[in-house]
């Protein structure tokens, strides 16, 4: 059971206990994720990287990005609570004296959720914006999975990215993924793993060129998909995205340099060369191991 649908239940339980209360409002809590390399308009990597050629110009339309996801969700329920997550490089390129002064914000990368930073079961659903495909894939757009070092990463032999991985943490707090932004690669893969609406925003030229969709037009489609995400959520059209407990984490790198560091962290064990296998008792947990290898092996 979702955590809105629980909620649901109980608003309907007051209502019958108590009807000279009046009518309760279920007001929507939403957590947002914002990605930059599947942003639309962004075609190079310099645009995503903090002192690169053009990266005020990928700033501003991330933030225009993230106001329309955040404005449409405001015109169908005035009383949302909405947090967004910066979750990109360092942690700190939206400009966010320009984001809805409605939402609150997290900026930041020394956090020990990263990319899910502040996302816990209180939340009604998840929304993924400008996200990549992971790494490896041939049809992505400045593709990988969290560091240029991680060729694979598996949770219980399923094969995921950042996209995958976040929506497995949201899963083991019963939160759903409801709507995924960008390129075509990142698109198909979390519309196949996670059954979420998608928006895309461009399609890989080659793994470092993109050849772009209009912003407004993004800006528009991401208005439809909000919509069609909440009307799925009202009507209870979401299963989360659970690889069960507890999660054999299996990651694969390009170095083996890599895998003799990561053999000091207590239980992580060697498969390979390459690649390392670690038991967590849960998603959260796996998902906070990840994050310190990130730390390890970053390039």
């Amino acid at each position: 059971m979702t955590a809105r649908v629980l909620r649901i239940l109980l608003v309907a339980i007051a209502a019958v206990l108590a009807p000279c209360v009046g009518a309760a409002q279920e007001q929507v809590k939403i957590f947002i994720s914002v990605d930059m390399e599947g942003i639309g308009g962004i075609g190079t990597g310099a645009m995503a990287s903090s002192g690169g050629k053009d990266y005020a110009t990928g700033r501003q339309l991330m933030t225009a990005e993230v106001n329309t996801v955040i404005e449409e969700i405001f015109a169908r329920d005035p009383g949302a609570e909405i947090l967004v997550n910066d979750s990109h490089g360092d942690m700190q390129n939206l400009l966010h004296t320009q984001l809805d002064p409605r939402v609150t914000y997290i900026q930041g990368s020394i956090k020990p959720l990263g990319m899910v930073q502040g996302l816990d079961a209180s939340f009604d659903g998840a929304i993924f914006i400008g996200y990549h495909a992971k790494a490896g894939d041939p049809d992505g757009f400045l593709a990988h999975t969290g560091t240029g070092s991680v060729k694979g990463l598996w949770l219980n032999d399923i094969e995921v990215g950042e996209g995958g991985m976040n929506a497995a943490f949201a899963g083991s707090h019963g939160v759903p993924v409801l709507l995924a932004s960008g390129d075509s690669a990142a698109a198909a893969e979390l519309s196949a793993l996670l059954g979420a609406e998608t928006v895309t925003t461009k399609t890989a030229e080659t793994p470092a060129s993109a050849r772009l969709i209009h912003p407004e037009v993004v800006r528009e489609r991401l208005r439809e998909g909000v919509k069609t995400a909440l009307e799925r959520l009202d009507n209870d059209g979401y299963e989360v995205f659970d690889v069960g407990d507890p999660v054999v984490l299996r990651m694969r790198f390009t170095s083996t340099l890599h895998v003799d560091v990561l053999q000091s962290i207590p239980g992580v064990k060697k498969v390979d060369g390459y690649t390392i296998e670690y038991s967590a008792r849960s998603a959260s947990e796996a998902y906070r191991l990840i994050r310190l290898m990130y730390r390890f092996v970053s390039v």
